[in-house]
């Protein structure tokens, strides 16, 4: 073979290596992202079974929610009982709008009006992480109570009436570290899925964001996060808003329980430069008395 053409065609053979190991290297980093932003979500805690011993996203874990008690999915890339056959768009409307592939609605208990804000890639990131994990063939979730399966109906009423909200959309006239917080709060922390009240609907109130909520999931009070120095976070410093997001601790040096627990257990995963942006972020936003005042 004449020594131009084997030069090219070795330079050909380093051109696809070089190609295949960068593809290998943005798949891995895609599913390093998603792993970051599932366990920011707590994604494994609803759909990992482990006060019975179950596999990690394999679903099966019985939740007592607002909407009835509810077993979650499996969300392994099982084809015949997890997402394995789903794909990127069943995904995305899953999501984004609480809708299967079969067309069934999911009840707001799986949070996807704050995973609707996510961006593309973070979403496709997820997927990837997703489809990275071992396959785990489960039974099919069944057993969601009368309550659950009535619920549906108004799950599915309730985003009729909601108008979307879109993709998150960065504030211009804010920096780049507030934008991440808010990013944060909106998306997989879904913070207003607790400490925001909801209207007859179901929908959450938008002025009164963040501002406490009476009467939760289980009939348990969320606190009001605002800045209001009364009856908010106003007094808290910044580094105190870390303490709680890292180790649980109040500025009373109580420790947090419950649902606020469980969120503490994903927030704990996050670095700690996105745990002060959370903190940027809530000490900026309107602060809102709880009650409100008349």
């Amino acid at each position: 073979m004449p020594f131009a053409a084997a030069s090219r065609r070795l330079a050909l053979a380093a051109i696809l290596l070089a190609a295949a190991g960068s593809a290998g290297r943005a798949d891995s980093a895609a599913e390093s992202r998603g792993a970051y932003l599932a366990a920011a979500a707590g994604c494994d805690q609803c759909h990992t079974d482990s006060a019975h011993g179950g596999q990690p996203y394999a679903g099966g874990r019985r939740l007592a929610t607002a909407f009835g008690t509810i077993p979650t999915p499996n969300i392994t890339p099982d084809a015949a009982t997890g997402i394995g056959d789903w794909s990127v768009a069943d995904f995305a409307r899953a999501l984004r709008w609480g809708v299967a592939p079969d067309d069934s609605h999911y009840v707001p208990a799986f949070p996807f009006p704050f995973y609707q804000r996510l961006g593309d890639r973070d979403l496709a990131d997820l997927k990837a992480f997703l489809d990275s994990l071992p396959a785990v063939s489960t039974p099919r979730a069944v057993g969601a109570d009368s309550k659950a399966l009535l619920a549906r109906a108004g799950a599915a009423m309730a985003i009729a009436l909601e108008p979307p909200h879109g993709k998150w959309r960065p504030d211009t006239t804010r920096d780049a570290v507030w934008n991440r917080g808010g990013y944060l709060v909106a998306t997989v922390g879904r913070c207003g899925d607790c400490h925001t009240p909801r209207d007859l609907a179901g929908r959450p109130i938008p002025d009164r964001f963040l501002a406490g909520n009476a009467s939760n999931a289980g009939g348990k009070k969320a606190p009001n996060i605002t800045p209001d120095r009364e009856t908010g976070i106003g007094k808290w410093s910044e580094d105190e808003i870390i303490a709680l997001l890292k180790d649980g601790q109040t500025p009373e040096v109580d420790f947090v329980g419950g649902a606020m627990a469980e969120i503490v257990r994903n927030t704990t995963r996050l670095t700690d430069a996105d745990r002060w942006a959370i903190a940027v972020y809530l000490l900026s936003i309107p602060a809102k008395s709880f009650p409100p005042k008349n």
